[in-house]
């Protein structure tokens, strides 16, 4: 064989070595989904930021978010192995631990969980154990076998007389100017200024003693196990995702989420991401200095004894086996922040 033949022989073999190494890289994605615990929204934002900008696939994995909402069992498709992430909150870690379910948190994207009360504005109520002036208190259930059980027991006149079921409609709390109800930080006081035209005095559960960690990546024990590589991805590409998503572009994240939840505007997006900033939702304590998705033992103890001091958890309950802080804490991602 010719020089020149045999050139074009070795560069033929390599563009065909490079091309079938390419095709590997692109097949050699991990694929995992992420269950998420409600309609698509700003508060998911740096997951589907995560999935817009390419961060999960630089981290070698394809993402497929799982829209949570009224009818959807992400959690259960966790346990069933269906999702390989869900976003659960800490009070459901802790129950997965009493129902001898094998889960795991592995990061908490809220440091500050945003549940929060409101009171009309015109009331004189100017701080949160003013809340119990108040005739009425509009709640969930889950709220009320829950944190109305801490605020009883920590603050003087809040009775279960004042308690009424929340429907998810604020007209009620609108109507009575007496009556105090339940939301999220990021939405429902946005959805009573524009139905009502007067802006309702918010106060931040988190912000008064009662402070789960919130918005979480939970998953199960063996994955943690038998392939913590993978989980480290996942954590690591979702806290990029999120700096980007409050610092960089996020039209395309707000484009995706509208995709799946098309009732979500534009106007609601903006009033979440300005509220999570305001009132330090993703980023405080610990993740301002060791970036976001930080989880501490002190703080996850914290919220555990709370439980028990309410009777909702049993001083015995094994709780470190509800969380790792293995995964977190290492200041991934805080070079993004703008």
């Amino acid at each position: 064989m010719h020089s020149s033949l045999k050139l074009k022989a070795l560069a033929l073999s390599l563009s065909l070595s490079a091309a079938f190494s390419l095709a590997g890289q692109a097949y050699a994605l991990d694929e995992v989904s992420y269950g998420t615990n409600w309609l698509a929204q700003a508060e998911h934002g740096g997951f589907y930021q995560a999935v817009a900008d390419g961060t999960y696939e630089k981290y070698g994995l394809k993402v497929t978010i799982v829209q949570g909402g009224p009818q959807a069992a992400n959690r259960a498709l966790l346990i069933a192995g269906k999702v390989e992430f869900y976003m659960g909150g800490q009070l459901q870690g802790l129950d997965a631990v009493k129902e001898g379910v094998p889960l795991v948190d592995v990061a908490s994207i809220f440091q500050k969980d945003p549940q929060m009360l409101m009171a009309h504005p015109d009331q004189g109520i100017e701080t949160f154990a003013d809340l119990a002036k108040l005739d009425t208190l509009f709640m969930g259930k889950d709220g009320y076998i829950t944190y109305y059980e801490w605020m009883k027991k920590n603050f003087k006149g809040f009775t279960d007389e004042k308690y009424k079921p929340y429907t998810f409609n604020p007209a009620p709390f609108i109507a009575d100017p007496k009556s105090g109800q339940q939301g999220y930080l990021t939405s429902e006081p946005y959805e009573v200024e524009k139905q009502a035209g007067w802006t309702p005095k918010v106060f931040l559960l988190a912000d008064n003693g009662y402070s789960p960690y919130s918005t979480m990546i939970t998953t199960s024990a063996e994955l943690v196990e038998k392939n913590p590589d993978l989980v480290q991805r996942f954590v690591d590409a979702s806290i990029e995702g999120w700096y980007n998503y409050l610092y960089g572009d996020n039209k395309a994240a707000n484009d995706l989420i509208k995709k799946d939840n098309p009732e979500m505007t534009d106007g609601q997006i903006a009033y979440s991401i300005e509220k999570m900033k305001e009132y330090g939702i993703v980023e405080s304590a610990e993740a301002l200095d060791k970036g976001i998705g930080c989880m501490t033992d002190e703080k996850y103890k914290a919220f555990f004894d709370a439980m028990v001091q309410i009777g909702v958890e049993p001083a015995d309950l094994d709780y470190k086996k509800a969380y790792t802080t293995k995964f977190v804490c290492k200041g991934v991602g805080m070079a993004l922040k703008k």
